[in-house]
């Protein structure tokens, strides 16, 4: 099984629904946080750097300029990533945005995986 966060916003590029730390890195860009929001930010997105490992390539395709329209998923044994990913979570929410958790079995085509996570083209239609 295979966990996600999401928001309601639907991303241009996969038209999927957009994840946590994609909303997070807009606003941090943005300069839409307070210093102590950003500071949260920043302490998580460390730890996730040091412990989460970032996939090269988010398309199956070999191309260059390949679409990169992959999306990221825990696996549900990633306990101490899924905590950290329901910190952020928290910190939407105090901001008034909803996160809702998604599960699933299939996350797609699969274009990186390791312990922690899958990176996955998602399956049309789903």
């Amino acid at each position: 099984m295979f966990v996600r966060f999401v928001v309601d916003e639907l991303d241009p590029h996969s038209g999927e629904r957009c994840g946590v730390f994609q909303v997070m890195f807009r606003l941090a860009r943005r300069g839409e946080l307070s210093l102590d929001e950003q500071a949260r930010w920043d302490r998580l997105r460390e730890w996730f750097n040091t412990h989460l490992e970032r996939p090269e390539s988010l398309s199956r395709s070999t191309r260059a300029h390949a679409s990169e329209v992959a999306i990221s998923w825990f696996r549900d044994s990633a306990r101490r990533h899924i905590a950290r990913a329901r910190e952020i979570a928290a910190l939407l929410g105090e901001r008034g945005v909803q996160v809702e958790m998604l599960r699933t079995s299939r996350p797609g085509y699969v274009v990186y995986e390791d312990e922690f996570q899958v990176v996955a083209e998602p399956f049309r239609g789903e």
